[in-house]
């Protein structure tokens, strides 16, 4: 972590970010894959993202420690141990680097020379290039003690490898391509990297409910900007929360056609949100929590929806309370039960909340909530009983 991300300045490219996470952090990930105990960063000095990063790697239970140099990594490494080195600000999969050192045995990936030094690695010999990772003995870091104290440490520990004996290994031609494996030089490469991460993982899901195909378009123009700045599920969190309020307040004073709008608009929300989210996830190397946030978020949704339609039905003179509240909470129910039993397109149009909310607002517009809300109830039971069972493992 030696190099600026950007010229006259002190912060290193460890700490650009990509998909809501440092580079420092997805290199962490990558060390946590390799099933490392310890992590050294070979770095100028402490910082308060140093800090962080570190406070990062205890918490995922690795020992910390900081080299200035060539000299100080020498001594933070026995001959007993194996050292993985990781180029300064590669951006890579673990799923796609960890098969490459399967058994354990050292090796130095390589790449061919021609598109390695296009995309800004080092040249080895005349036909090939550094892939930025190896794992070699920890006897071979003694020999850094006899070079300059500014030397590049990855640049030399690969020579010293090569030169004793460790073998190369090519990584596979379709784990470099696109994005899978880069090296991130500055706040460009970052944000770009960043828009292609996005689309290899959203572009090309599920487009049958038009809300999440929205959801999906705004994620892919807008999302890059949110995880740059690091908290973009928690902004889409609250943006939520406060159009849920909204519709709260229109649904009060009567203004069902508004409320209706907001709770789409919340809707589509809630979907980016657990877009963001996904890829959030992934960039920490983060599993799901038993219950997701935004598993929370729709139960809200779906809450604001069954009340913004006891708004829009009128409870007539002398009709029971069961009877007023049993069309809106018969459909809610339906709408959450179906898509637990029946798959494809359907129940992917079932569970999509922005369209339900502009029929529904369509239906206000002209009075006739209370009908809508019954023909939709009468068709979620028919497309329960004749569409397949989702089947069981």
């Amino acid at each position: 972590m030696m190099e600026p991300a950007v010229a006259g300045q002190t912060v290193p490219r460890a700490f650009l970010r990509v998909g809501g996470a440092t580079l420092a952090q997805h290199q962490l990930g990558l060390a946590l894959a390799l099933d490392c105990q310890r992590v050294i960063c070979v770095a100028r000095g402490s910082s308060p993202e140093m800090i962080a990063f570190q406070h990062k790697a205890e918490d995922a239970g690795l020992q910390f420690h900081i080299a200035t140099g060539a000299r100080p990594l020498a001594g933070l490494v026995t001959a007993n141990d194996e050292l993985v080195v990781i180029d300064e600000a590669l951006f890579v999969d673990p799923v796609g680097v960890v098969p490459l050192f399967e058994g354990r045995t050292s090796a130095v990936l390589v790449q061919p020379v021609e598109g390695g030094l296009a995309a800004g690695f080092e040249r080895i010999d005349i036909n090939r290039a550094s892939a930025g990772v190896m794992r070699i003995p920890g006897q071979l870091v003694e020999s850094l003690q006899q070079l300059p104290e500014d030397c590049d440490v990855s640049s030399a520990l690969t020579r010293i490898a090569l030169q004793s004996g460790v073998a190369m290994r090519e990584v596979p031609a379709a784990l470099r391509t696109g994005i899978n494996w880069r090296l991130i030089r500055d706040e460009a490469d970052a944000h770009a990297v960043e828009i292609d991460w996005l689309r290899e993982r959203f572009a090309n899901g599920e487009t049958a409910a038009p809300g999440r195909a929205v959801a999906r378009y705004g994620v892919l123009t807008f999302g890059s900007s949110l995880l740059h700045a690091g908290n973009a599920s928690n902004i889409m969190s609250l943006a939520v929360l406060t159009v849920l309020a909204l519709a709260g307040g229109f649904a009060w004073f009567g203004l069902v056609v508004a409320a209706f709008l907001s709770l789409t608009a919340a809707s589509l929300l809630v979907e980016a949100c657990r877009f963001l989210r996904i890829a959030e996830r992934h960039a920490l190397g983060q599993l799901p929590p038993a219950i997701p946030r935004t598993d929370v978020l729709r139960w809200l949704v779906d809450t604001a929806f069954g009340l913004s339609l006891l708004a829009g039905i009128p409870r007539l003179g002398g009709e029971s309370l069961i009877s007023w509240l049993f069309p809106a909470t018969m459909l809610m129910l339906l709408l959450a039960m179906i898509p637990r039993f029946v798959t494809g397109a359907v129940a992917s149009l079932v569970a999509d909340r922005a369209t339900l909310g502009l029929a529904l607002a369509f239906a206000a517009g002209f009075g006739q909530v209370e009908g809508l809300v019954e023909v939709l109830a009468v068709t979620l039971v028919v497309v329960g009983m004749v569409l397949p069972l989702r089947r069981k493992d």
